[in-house]
């Protein structure tokens, strides 16, 4: 499937909401929390076919705000795994030069979860490989509340006027203010919806549903969504022919 994709055509930015664990798992007749350690193997095929078909940034849905309502067991189980895949995988990140980022409310996380994430996003700054930006304890609607927020205090400061509230200045607000928009997101398991995520920075992207689950998800499902992506005009509001011309 490979050979047949447009190299001068990747998407830099693809977001990926990582949805199918807990059916995964149940249909193997197992607890949920089966499914979210088997997700790993998905994640690193993932990320590798990204890096190769030479995609910039891949944002991984991997925690929502919402998530916190689930029961506390799953929320417990899920946290462990995601402290000790820091640990387990930096190894690989290093060795595949991969950039490591988050965002979301960093600071709702547990301090063991927030001390292994910092370490290993400063010990994978300086890599120059595909940044993989993980979305922990994140939601669209959070992210915009912030930035609103942060810009009203510097409006009553006098930093800024309302004349500056401009959608630059709200996107430079965000938690992605340093990477592009997404070209494509990806959503498994077959659910057709995007379930808060990425609200502002999702308005022009092209949307790709498949019903594989999450840990059964590897390299040639990537390049089939890029493939399908490139068989796409994206018009950004203009007609087909003014973006031909």
């Amino acid at each position: 499937m490979k050979e047949s994709i447009d190299s001068t055509k990747i998407p830099q930015h693809v977001a990926i909401i990582m949805d199918g664990n807990g059916r995964w798992a149940q249909k193997k007749g197992a607890m949920r929390v089966f499914g979210h350690k088997h997700a790993l193997a998905a994640v690193r095929d993932t990320i590798e076919a990204a890096d190769d078909l030479g995609i910039k940034v891949v944002t991984l849905y991997a925690f929502s705000t919402e998530n916190w309502s689930r029961p506390a067991d799953e929320v417990s189980a899920l946290m462990e795994i995601m402290i000790n895949s820091f640990i387990s995988e930096l190894p690989r990140m290093l060795q595949n030069n991969v950039r490591l980022t988050a965002i979301g409310d960093i600071d709702s996380l547990p301090k063991g979860m927030q001390e292994n994430l910092a370490n290993t996003v400063e010990k994978t700054k300086n890599n120059t490989g595909v940044r993989v930006n993980l979305a922990l304890s994140y939601s669209g609607r959070w992210e915009i509340e912030q930035a609103v927020k942060n810009i009203a205090k510097k409006v009553v400061d006098g930093q800024m006027t309302v004349e500056d509230i401009t959608q630059e200045a709200i996107a430079s607000h965000l938690n992605t203010n340093d990477i592009p928009d997404p070209e494509l997101l990806i959503r498994t398991s077959g659910e057709l919806r995007i379930s808060n995520f990425l609200l502002w920075q999702l308005a022009y992207t092209e949307l790709y549903f498949t019903d594989v689950l999450w840990p059964d998800f590897r390299r040639q499902h990537l390049e089939g969504a890029v493939l399908d992506y490139q068989k796409r005009e994206r018009r950004f509001g203009k007609t087909g022919s003014q973006i031909k011309s």
